[in-house]
């Protein structure tokens, strides 16, 4: 993986949660929530939820919602190589 990727997965991620917060803060400004675990809870519920939406745009109807994940690209994750099957050799089996 590249660093742009690294980096854009980091990006991705944080930008919903800085929307989650900022619309707890809204929630708490205008609605009174007087807990701050129920404002901790609002935030992160907002924030997966609005990941998970704008995600499932992007992938399956156009990759311009990407944007409101903060890039219109998501990271490539290159294919891990399967590692080849050991070879016993017929004299180490059991019984052999």
């Amino acid at each position: 993986m590249t660093l742009y990727d690294t980096l854009a997965s980091l990006w991705r991620t944080v930008v919903p949660m800085i929307v989650g917060a900022l619309v707890a803060a809204l929630a708490h400004a205008g609605i009174g929530v007087d807990s701050a675990a129920a404002t901790v809870w609002l935030g992160s519920a907002f924030g997966a939820a609005y990941y998970a939406f704008f995600r499932v745009l992007e992938a399956h109807v156009s990759s311009r919602w990407g944007w409101l994940l903060g890039l219109a690209r998501p990271p490539q994750y290159p294919a891990k190589a399967t590692p080849a099957p050991a070879v016993v050799p017929p004299s180490a089996m059991p019984g052999a």
